[in-house]
């Protein structure tokens, strides 16, 4: 090369060569012939995979962390309450269905559109219910079902699966943490339990549901009394644990009599206080009041055959009943009025208009 070409040269000035980019941890793995970074060596292809690895720890790690939350948790589904069933384990009266207490939740569940509360369910086989076929098994929450069920709403329920002895504590404990059966109610459920063979012995029902065994007894005594003797009662959910041991003393003592009473009591003392049915059972209250206790019925009539029902029961409450579509809003507002007017200012009784 001539001197002159190799001062030319000497002024070309050529770009460094670039370094080679930092790996992608996003790319590392991809198949060969990618045109992504890849290692070319094998401290360079273990460098990437600790990465990769190190990664995935850390995401695992999260997930794991967010799990933590849901310890425990049962799954909650949204289920047609007619495809569910009451537990051979109920124990609420049909009453239980029909108080203020039921209305009221009623209305909460109307106006949430849902019950807030879940239920607690178990799948079943081959079920069926008065709708058709069940799928599943109450656990606890019946009131709640009932009321969707009335309301025509989705049943949000636990999902759980459950042995016959698990379902019954699990029951148990649910009513008992609420307080809300009957004495009358509970006994029932544990009889139930007794008599399907679910338990041993009263001791081995009350040493596996933590409950002291004397209400157990008392519980049962209530449930086991006469069909007659609770008939008695205007309801049997007003039945209380106290009265457990002297009617189980009236019944052993003179069963005939006990029976004979509660005929009676049931015949002519409806609607008494359960206090006094309680002493006419045990032969100790004021007789009296079975002949002054049939209620009094006073059929009203109108014009075009309408008719009215007025009745004073045993406790001295009067009561008027229409039939359907006989009292119009108009005359309900009028009806109301008289009767404010009969309330303020004829405290003896006497028609509104001598006021």
């Amino acid at each position: 090369m001539s001197k002159r070409l190799a001062a030319k040269a000497s002024l070309v000035q050529m770009p460094p060569a670039a370094a080679p980019a930092a790996p992608d941890e996003s790319k590392v793995g991809l198949p060969a012939g990618r045109p992504e970074y890849r290692a070319k060596t094998a401290p360079g292809s273990m460098a990437h995979f600790m990465a990769s690895q190190s990664s995935a720890v850390r995401e695992a790690e999260e997930l794991r962390e967010r799990l933590k939350s849901f310890d425990g948790a049962l799954p909650v589904r949204m289920l047609d309450p007619a495809s569910v069933r009451a537990s051979r384990w109920a124990n609420r009266h049909e009453a239980s269905f029909s108080d203020a207490a039921f209305a009221g939740l009623k209305a909460e569940i109307a106006s949430a559109g849902v019950n807030v509360q879940p239920v607690s369910v178990r799948p079943v086989l081959n079920g069926s219910t008065a709708n058709g076929p069940a799928a599943y098994e109450l656990v606890f929450g019946h009131r709640r079902h009932r009321a969707c069920l009335e309301l025509g709403l989705p049943l949000q329920a636990m999902v759980t699966d459950l042995s016959d002895r698990a379902l019954f504590e699990a029951m148990e404990r649910e009513n008992r943490a609420r307080k809300n059966l009957s004495a009358w109610e509970q006994g029932s459920m544990y009889k139930r339990a007794l008599d399907e063979g679910l338990y041993a012995s009263q001791r081995k029902l009350s040493e596996a549901l933590g409950v002291d065994v004397s209400l157990v007894s008392k519980s049962l005594s209530l449930a086991r009394l006469p069909d007659a003797v609770v008939a008695a009662f205007a309801s049997p959910l007003e039945i209380q644990f106290r009265w457990a041991q002297p009617l189980a003393e009236a019944l052993q003592k003179d069963p005939d009599a006990l029976m004979a009473r509660a005929r009676q009591v049931q015949q002519t003392g409806q609607g008494l206080p359960a206090t006094q049915v309680l002493d006419l059972l045990l032969g100790i209250g004021d007789t009296t009041l079975l002949n002054r206790s049939t209620p009094r019925h006073r059929v009203i009539v109108g014009a075009a055959g309408r008719q009215a029902l007025m009745t004073r029961d045993a406790r001295g409450r009067v009561v008027v009943k229409f039939g359907a579509g006989v009292l119009s809003e108009a005359a309900a507002t009028e009806l109301a009025e008289a009767i404010a007017q009969v309330l303020e200012c004829m405290p003896e009784g006497t028609l509104a208009k001598h006021c």
